[in-house]
């Protein structure tokens, strides 16, 4: 659905996308230490047209740093509590340099011994998940990525939330070019898609949301309000946060989603929440005809009209994007340059 024309737009080159994260999260209180990693990954999300977690995140990461919420200048530690296990923990700060931390010993660790897990804690939204894996699929590694937010979707039968949106994101490498991705949430939609939406003035499609009394709703100020998100494929998708829950907050000793202050306010203190890598290495297993046997299944796909492998359409955004550049609303806009000073 495409933006009223009531909502005035504006647009700016990646570049400049990066220059404005950067100025906003340092005039935060956010450290020249960590903001690189936060920069990264908002930049990255723009590129791939995932604007839900790229500048429309950036006030509410600027106005945490401020308040506390997040420590900005928090400095991670990370543990080796088994050859296979590495173990980071956030100090409750963001996520991005935690992982940042955690992930040369993760890959050393799963080309040593063919598997290994990273976990992380006391931590905070760590953007688009896809953007992690990915990294650990181009060192030639199998990933899978798990993440808990707070509590926002409710159990089947039930009525008050439980789970985060708890997405989960695969990647894997690929010879003959990009790695794919995979990366999705248990919900039907990741709650910051019907944050964009608000900030658009934009209505949200049904059966993305409901509102505080359990009923569909489009509006999503009634979704933020009080209400709670649809899993994705009902009960399916709350069995999947759950395992998602399982591995990224109560593996990683983080706090469970119920427990987890809001990612959207500035109440509650530290959110806490957790992150759960695990890389394979493929070569031991999946034999010398590997390559040739995973072209032979993406083709099965790619060569239906209509189907699709996962990450497509972001390949293209990137492409997009670079000759276009970043559409955001103007008031966004306004906002992130008055915090940037």
């Amino acid at each position: 659905m495409s933006a009223p024309a009531s909502v005035p737009m504006a647009f700016l080159s990646l570049a400049e996308v990066e220059a404005l994260t950067r100025a906003a999260l340092q005039a935060s209180g956010v450290s020249p230490a960590n903001e690189p990693s936060v920069t990264a990954s908002v930049v990255a999300a723009e590129a791939e047209g995932v604007h839900s977690h790229g500048l429309a995140r950036l006030p509410t990461y600027c106005a945490h740093a401020k308040v506390g919420k997040i420590d900005g200048k928090a400095t991670p530690t990370l543990s080796r509590p088994r050859p296979g296990l590495v173990r980071v923990d956030a100090a409750d700060g963001f996520a991005h340099p935690a992982i940042n931390l955690g992930l040369p010993a993760l890959l050393d660790a799963a080309r040593a011994q063919g598997i290994a897990a990273l976990a992380v804690t006391n931590s905070y939204n760590c953007g688009v998940v896809g953007y992690h894996v990915e990294r650990i699929a181009k060192a030639g590694l199998m990933a899978l990525g798990f993440v808990n937010a707070p509590a926002s979707i409710a159990p089947v039968g039930g009525t008050k939330p439980v789970f985060g949106t708890n997405p989960i994101a695969f990647a894997v490498p690929r010879a003959d070019g990009e790695p794919l991705v995979l990366d999705q949430s248990s919900s039907v939609v990741a709650k910051s898609e019907i944050v964009v939406h608000d900030q658009r003035g934009e209505a949200i499609p049904l059966g993305w949301a409901l509102d505080r009394d359990g009923q569909p709703t489009t509006d999503p100020k009634a979704a933020l309000a009080g209400g709670t998100m649809v899993p994705a494929g009902g009960y399916k998708g709350a069995g999947l946060a759950l395992i998602v829950e399982m591995f990224a907050a109560w593996l990683t000793g983080a706090h469970l989603s119920i427990d987890a202050s809001s990612f959207a306010d500035n109440a509650g203190g530290s959110p806490r929440t957790g992150q759960m890598f695990i890389a394979v290495d493929p070569g031991p297993l999946a034999g010398p005809n590997a390559a040739a046997r995973m072209a032979h299944l993406f083709a099965a796909i790619t060569d239906q009209e209509g189907a699709r492998l996962p990450g497509g359409r972001r390949a293209a955004a990137r492409v997009r994007t670079a000759r276009e550049g970043v559409k955001i609303p103007q008031a966004l806009l306004d906002k992130l340059t008055a915090i940037a000073g």
